[in-house]
Formats: C-alpha cells, structure tokens, sequence
C-alpha cells in the first residue's frame, strides 16, 4: 500500500455538490460543501455521498486499457455476485465461517496438487492478501529454519543471515530483507541476461543463506528464471562444500501459468530443493485483487513456532500471517475459479493470453521501429525498446502518446549494470482480448509518424514520462 501525506496546500478545499444530488430537496444538500481534507460537520445523503466519490472517480484511469498491472481487471459477473455475498466474512474467524476455511483448505490441496508436492494432502499452505505477504511468510520460514540450525552462533555479529536473489526481483523481497534484517545479496543484469545466473547465485552463498529466491516471470521482461539449473548449481556447492541452502519460486505470475502451458518444465516440488513456492490469486490466478497463496511442500519446511494457534470466539485457530482480520470474498472468488475453469479451462485461457501476447509482439516488432527483448512466449507479457536506428523518439515518447489514447504501457530503464536500456513493458490479461490488441496495435501505427518527425526525444523527465513502480 502506498504512503500518502497531506496536502497542505488544498487544506481549505470544498467538493462541489450538484443540486439535484439531494433525495427530496434539490437545496438540501447544497447548504454546505463538504470539506475535502477533513471530516464533515455532519452527513451527507447516500445518493449524494455516492455520487461525489463516483464522479471523482471517473478520472482515474481505465483498468482494462492499463497493460502496466498484472493484476486482474475482469471477472464474471457470477463471481462478482458471490465476492458482494461474502464481503462481510472475516477470513480470520474460521470457527464462524467454518465453509469459507474449507474453501481455503482446498484451494491450497489444489495448488499443492498443481506445483507437484509429494503429498498433497499433507502440504502446508494459507491464503494472503497477494504475493508480496506470501513472499514476507515464505522469507520468515526460511530464515527461522536457518536460525534454528545454527543457534550455537546466531545471534551474534559473525552470524548475518543473507537471502541471494536477482537483482529483477519484484521489490516485495527488498522490503523483507529491511524488515528482517537480512542482507540482500543480488546477482546483476550482465549482457542480454536480465534475470538470475545459476553459477552467480552459487558464488554468492555461504554458511549465513538463509535460501537462494527465483523468479517464475520476471516483472521486467515476463522471461522465467532457471530454476532447475539454479538447484543443479546448489546441489553441486552442497557436494563441494557441504552447505545445503534452499530455494523459494516465487511464482506469482508463473506459477498460474506454467502449469498449464508448459508441463514440461521443471520448476516446482519436482524438485527437492524447492521448500516452498508463491503466487498471486488475483494475476494470473485470475482473482480481483486481495488474494495470494504461500505453500511449502512438507511440514518440516515451515517451523511450527511460526504458527500461532489463536483462541479466538471459542475456536482453535492455526494462523500464519501478517494480517489478521481480512475479506473472504476473494479466498471465496479463487475457488470459484477453479471450480468453474477446471485444468482445461485454464489451459484455454492461459493460451489464449500468450496467443495475444505472441501476436502483438509480432505486429510491433515488424513495424521496424522497435527491437524485442521477449516475445511473450513465457508469461503473456514482452518487453521492447527502440530500433538502434531510431533518433527521434524513445520508449518515454511513447508511452506518453498511448496515454492521450487511454492506454497505460510503462516505460522504464533496467536495474544496475543495464540503466542504458530503457524499454516498454506489456502485460496481456485475460479481458484484454485479440479485438483489443488489434486497437491499440492500430492507436500505436497511428502516432508513430508524428513521432518519426520529431528532432529527438521530447521527455526529458524520465521519473515523470513513466508510471511504471515494478
């Protein structure tokens, strides 16, 4: 969640209230605006309270035109009936709403089932509020796991537990590494490589790794790490040297993905040095946004003292979690998705976004103007920059120019050892159809003339031409 401060300046400001928002007298509610800044002196009619936050509202930008998020932008409306039917279900109250649990319990069995665990039945999981609690529960296992095997030396100055990542991850496991005091080591970008080197992540490790994380869809290109070859380097420094260090997927966009379109790959509980695996229930889970799914592949990967077993309204509740109290609606909405799309329902899905991505990554790529970096062959999402050719404009241009049409695609430079590539990034979701591709495929050929006759690059303020935040 964003941190908001004040606006000291509009301090005084006052909504303005269309007559006719009063119920029954069209002067009623004109007699005084209600501040913006501060709590009114009194209250407001539903219809007129509703309408100044929807007409304020409007302004905002369109979700389904925003190929920036990962996040879901469309659901059936029946889902949305059942998400307003549980909307006032605390998700925490598992005594109370002992049907909305067993939806939880079995939507993780699913995913257990899904990510190849060796038993499913017996895989440890919760629901969250999205993957970035997911990655802190997962990153809190690990660390708890290390500190147990080495208390004959931790705490103490010597003994700094350290977690080894890309430098493309997403920024949720920098926050962990803050909180939690563990030091981030990150492998760089280098050449084409934008995502972890197995060899590198081996090299960074010693007998402080709390666990080595990788990535399945990178944010940055939507390109999926080699989690296999990262285990194969750590099953080989553990014959070198002993240390046996784990692995966590963080499978936010992937893991709902791979599944399905690439069975072949070998990236999950398949493979014994993955403890534990996350991912998103409202991206490519297709959930509105609030849900995310922690599962670690036994018991023995997830310390019981982390558990609290919470008295709470004459239930005996095991809870792990940064939250407490929250909505089951989209704990309730995951498995109905599931319920309704089944493996092959999925499946469809999930190819028809990569189909969408593939095609529009084709139609720009022929354009001449612009070079990929992905294709959208992995997640449904590519990355392109400008031709080397091209001097007029640069990805900051664009981007600007699709705005004025609705279309909100970021622009943005990599992280260290590659800040001179600077490139645009679109995310294909379900709801953001081959009829709409085709759209905003036709907005892009029609602004690139204007744009091939400019002297140069017209944005200058990079931090201000892109809205993309990873």
């Amino acid at each position: 969640m964003s941190l908001h401060r004040g606006a000291d300046q509009s301090a005084g400001r006052s909504l303005s209230v269309n007559p006719f928002y009063g119920d029954a007298n069209p002067l009623g509610d004109m007699l005084d605006a209600p501040p913006a800044h501060r709590l009114p002196d009194g209250p407001l009619s539903p219809t007129a309270a509703y309408q100044l936050v929807h007409d304020e509202l409007m302004l905002d930008g369109n979700a389904r035109l925003n190929l920036a998020t990962f996040v879901t932008t469309w659901m059936e409306p029946q889902a949305g009936v059942l998400m307003a039917e549980c909307r006032d279900k605390n998700m925490i109250d598992k005594d109370e709403y002992p049907r909305t649990a067993e939806l939880e319990r079995r939507c993780v069995v699913m995913l257990a089932d899904l990510w190849n665990a060796p038993d499913p039945g017996t895989a440890v999981g919760c629901s969250t509020t999205g993957s970035s609690e997911a990655c802190m529960l997962a990153g809190m296992a690990l660390k708890r796991r290390w500190a147990l095997r080495n208390a004959a030396r931790y705490p103490s100055p010597q003994a700094r537990p350290n977690l080894v990542m890309g430098v493309n991850v997403q920024v949720c496991w920098e926050k962990f590494c803050t909180f939690w005091e563990v030091e981030a080591r990150q492998v760089p970008m280098e050449g084409d490589r934008f995502h972890l080197d197995p060899a590198a992540a081996a090299a960074l490790c010693d007998e402080n790794t709390i666990g080595v994380v990788t990535v399945l869809g990178s944010t940055f290109d939507g390109s999926y790490e080699p989690v296999a070859e990262v285990c194969a380097a750590l099953d080989e420094l553990k014959e070198r040297t002993g240390l046996d260090v784990p692995v966590h997927v963080d499978g936010a966009s992937g893991a709902m993905v791979a599944p399905f379109l690439d069975p072949e790959l070998v990236w999950d509980f398949r493979l014994p040095r993955v403890a534990s695996i996350n991912t998103s229930g409202h991206k490519y889970g297709l959930v509105y946004p609030g849900v995310g799914w922690a599962l670690w592949r036994s018991p023995a990967e997830l310390p019981e003292e982390l558990v609290f077993r919470v008295n709470y309204l004459g239930g005996d509740m095991p809870t792990f979690a940064l939250n407490f109290s929250r909505p089951g609606a989209q704990v309730v909405a995951q498995y109905y998705t599931f319920l309704r799309l089944g493996f092959s329902g999925f499946r469809a899905v999930q190819q028809s976004t990569r189909d969408v991505a593939r095609g529009l990554a084709e139609r720009i790529e022929a354009l001449g103007d612009f070079r990929l970096l992905t294709r959208g062959d992995q997640l449904p999402v590519f990355a392109f920059t400008t031709a080397d050719e091209v001097r007029a404009f640069d990805v900051f241009d664009v981007s600007r120019r699709l705005r004025e049409g609705g279309w909100l695609v970021p622009a943005y430079t990599f992280p260290a050892h590659r800040e001179d590539l600077a490139v645009l990034r679109v995310v294909c979701r379900n709801g953001f159809s081959a009829d709409l591709a085709a759209l905003f495929m036709a907005d892009l050929e029609r602004l690139l003339p204007e744009l091939r006759q400019q002297d140069g690059p017209a944005v200058k303020d990079r931090a201000a031409a892109t809205g993309f935040h990873h």
